[in-house]
């Protein structure tokens, strides 16, 4: 039992001192670049004042609205390497995902009288209501990391190259991690005059990556911007999660928030990234019914992680709390970020929806849809299991 006890304990160091090599090789190799400004800037000046007229700013940290433990010891580390390299989910697909490819004419000929859906992978979002074209967490690169050379690879391409893409009235951004806020992405979109609507403190980052403060809007929970005189409101709603692009300072510099994209007669949700809170019934109240939920189901852990991520069971909840009446799920099925199968999401979330009812669309990425008259189920995942 002591021997066994031994090697388990010289394991679990083999494990730290491994993962602190590969942070430091990393480190060396990605200082010696002109790789720093991946990491954004924390606000400070006008940006950092912004920040401090929020309720939700405490003086040093935004918080969330109930009580997150966004601690993480040794032994959460620990564990966490642990499952890492030895779980045994199959955490990648075992063939190259087929993408459904996108070109402009495409896009330009998306029905004026519906609204226009296309997942992108993740959680990127292109969508088209009321002629206003919107980009949401639009990540491009190839790894969702501040290392171009480590960290997790996409499973598929984004169907469009982004100089591609016709003209976009406007960027939503959920909240500064990497796999929702990727420079490289908008420091080119921003080339076209685009506008970027933020959460507080976000714009610290666009400033440091020089876009124009003029083409950044940023939002407090509960903060609203009309577009194109009036047809299409855009409000700030809050989540539950936590920010931060170093690796060992400036957590929850910055906001995070769900969105809310309403016209006159139709509503869409964007969670983002989130936990599960009380905060959905009151979206739900204030701006619902939706005609349609984005709601995140993946990179979860129910161990690690509980209060920050919803599981594909808890994004049901949410989508009902809401009063949503389609939901297409997203933050799943393109990167590894968590300790579960990559398809397991999907399968999760289809269950939990045949108990309650609720209508999903699972799109394959580039697929072109239209609200009105949606295709059947596709359960496409299961080709790459």
């Amino acid at each position: 039992m002591a021997k066994k006890s031994i090697i388990r304990k010289i394991f679990e160091m083999l494990l730290i001192i491994g993962a602190a090599l590969i942070l430091i090789i990393a480190a060396v190799a990605y200082f010696s670049t002109d790789g720093l400004s991946q990491f954004g800037a924390k606000p400070d000046g006008r940006w950092l004042e912004r920040a401090k007229q929020s309720s939700h700013f405490n003086g040093e940290k935004f918080v969330n609205s109930m009580p997150t433990n966004l601690s993480f010891g040794y032994e959460d580390y620990k564990k966490m390497l642990s499952k890492w390299f030895s779980g045994g989910e199959n955490r990648e697909p075992q063939k190259n995902i087929e993408v459904v490819d996108l070109d402009s004419s495409a896009i330009e000929s998306f029905s004026e009288s519906d609204i226009n859906i296309v997942w992108l992978g993740h959680s990127s979002i292109l969508l088209e209501i009321e002629n206003i074209r919107i980009l949401i967490d639009p990540v491009w690169s190839e790894r969702c990391s501040p290392f171009g050379f480590m960290g997790p690879k996409r499973f598929f391409p984004v169907p469009i190259e982004l100089e591609q893409l016709p003209h976009i009235d406007a960027v939503l951004i959920s909240h500064d991690h990497y796999d929702h806020l990727d420079k490289d992405a908008v420091v080119t979109l921003a080339k076209t005059g685009v506008p970027f609507y933020v959460p507080l403190g976000v714009g610290a980052h666009l400033d440091k990556w020089g876009i124009d403060e003029s083409q950044i809007i940023e939002f407090d929970w509960w903060d609203s911007h009309s577009l194109k005189i009036d047809s299409l409101e855009i409000i700030a709603t809050p989540g539950r999660h936590f920010s931060g692009r170093r690796l060992f300072s400036s957590t929850n510099s910055t906001l995070w928030v769900t969105w809310v994209i309403k016209s006159s007669n139709r509503s869409i949700f964007f969670c983002g990234d989130t936990g599960p809170f009380p905060g959905f019934k009151e979206i739900g109240e204030k701006y619902g019914p939706f005609d349609l939920t984005f709601m995140k189901i993946g990179a979860y852990n129910d161990d690690q992680w509980p209060e920050i991520h919803l599981t594909p069971e808890q994004a049901i909840e949410a989508h009902k709390d809401l009063n949503g009446k389609k939901l297409i799920p997203i933050h799943w099925g393109t990167f590894n970020l968590a300790f579960h199968s990559w398809f397991e999401p999907a399968e999760r979330l289809v269950n939990a929806a045949d108990k309650n009812g609720v209508e999903l669309i699972i799109p394959r990425p580039g697929q072109i849809l239209q609200l009105s008259s949606p295709p059947p189920l596709d359960y496409w995942w299961r080709e790459y299991k």
